[in-house]
């Protein structure tokens, strides 16, 4: 799994971490019952202290993405959470799109709601 961060970026390394997990699962490149590197592991792979990664494994953790277990590590949980991180990572860069476009919450917010 290759993860990137920019550590110039006004979004904090563990968002940025947490969205590449986002975005491998949704690709498929990381696949439910995959388990991720360890957080010490990672951490010194990309460069950023252990606590960013467990920080970012924890924000998925509460999304419901992965298990966290000792002993066991971060695992992709399989129960349509691969599918639930497929739109989040689309929604994320709706998001971006729509701020880069001066779109307004509201405005996005009642796009959705038409097309939903």
């Amino acid at each position: 799994m290759l993860l990137r961060i920019d550590p110039s970026s006004p979004v904090p390394l563990f968002e940025q971490l947490a969205a590449g997990v986002r975005g491998a699962v949704a690709t498929g490149q990381v696949a439910p019952g995959d388990r991720l590197p360890a957080a010490r592991t990672l951490a010194h792979d990309i460069g950023v202290n252990m606590h960013t990664v467990l920080r970012a494994y924890g924000k998925l953790r509460e999304e419901g993405l992965l298990d966290l277990r000792r002993g066991r590590g971060a695992v992709v949980r399989g129960d349509g959470a691969a599918g639930r991180a497929a739109v989040r990572s689309l929604a994320e860069a709706l998001a971006a799109e729509a701020r880069r476009q001066g779109v307004s919450r509201a405005e996005l917010h009642d796009l959705f709601e038409e097309l939903a």
